[in-house]
């Protein structure tokens, strides 16, 4: 067995809906997702003794099967009867954390990918979506990647046109939101707000980048707590101040993101919005 390096991409919602609460306590989703260049960097490497174990550098991401990435390489050791293989992974981290941008579910992702290699492809890529399913509602769309719409909890894909050449502007501010709570939040008030997911599908078909833009939409933007809303809201202002076609929340956030025509607009919102935020990222579709 080889050595296998892999990327990990982050991922954008260009819209995100969320319909109903499922009967099995998930939710059922519709979000058009977009894989962006910012990315992690995961190197996988056998050892002889058995067991899995997990190197980052960082002391603030649990190493054990907390992490996607090691629950990733369980699931897929277990799907072929091999869990007694020990394996080193080494994760590179750049992708913020419970950013709203999948940073995890890429991780776990780029861990299949790469597991799937290293074992000779015993797996086609639609029964590595399917192993991602147990793993996270994110985790399919990632092994995935791209531009997909994903529907049910996440886990029904369907690959669309591609987002047209842009530059993408990341600012994660520093505070947190607690994903749960904006579930409940979305389900005491429900149909507050859906994007046009239908209209966001015909401009990537037009490949009309500044319809694209003016269809971002999120809807858990509208159940904010009010000091985060307007705070999303304030860097989305400035985003577009600096020449963005549109802005919008990624995920369950507080990641926000604005789409650039012209990448020295984009450079120079970089620099303004670091000038107040600690992670600002200049990236673009994948």
């Amino acid at each position: 067995m080889i050595r296998q390096r892999e990327e990990a991409f982050a991922k954008i919602n260009l819209t995100l809906d969320v319909l109903f609460l499922r009967p099995d306590g998930y939710h059922e989703v519709d979000m058009v997702m977009q894989s962006v260049s910012l990315a992690d960097s995961l190197t996988i490497t056998p050892r002889d003794e058995t067991g899995l174990s997990l190197q980052s550098g960082r002391s603030d991401l649990p190493t054990d099967d907390g992490n996607l990435a090691m629950r990733a390489a369980r699931c897929f050791l277990k799907a072929i009867g091999n869990e007694e293989q020990g394996l080193i992974l080494e994760l590179h981290k750049r992708i913020p954390v419970c950013a709203g941008t999948a940073g995890g579910s890429s991780d776990a992702a780029a861990v299949l990918r790469a597991l799937n290699r290293m074992f000779g492809q015993p797996f086609s890529q639609q029964q590595l979506q399917s192993l991602g399913e147990a793993i996270g509602s994110d985790v399919p769309y990632c092994v995935l990647g791209g531009t997909a719409r994903a529907q049910g909890r996440g886990e029904v894909l369907t690959t669309l046109p591609s987002l047209p050449p842009c530059w993408i502007v990341l600012c994660k501010p520093d505070f947190g939101i607690s994903t749960p709570e904006l579930f409940r939040r979305i389900d005491a008030v429900p149909a507050q707000y859906h994007p046009d997911t239908e209209g966001m599908l015909a401009a990537l078909a037009a490949q009309d980048l500044s319809q694209i833009a003016q269809k971002l939409g999120n809807a858990f933007e509208a159940v904010l707590p009010q000091a985060a809303q307007n705070q999303v809201q304030a860097i989305k202002n400035r985003l577009k101040d600096c020449g963005a076609l549109g802005a919008c929340m990624s995920g369950t956030g507080p990641t926000v993101f604005g789409i650039f025509e012209q990448e020295r607009a984009a450079k120079e919102a970089v620099l303004a919005l670091t000038q107040t935020y600690a992670e600002v990222f200049f990236t673009q579709p994948v």
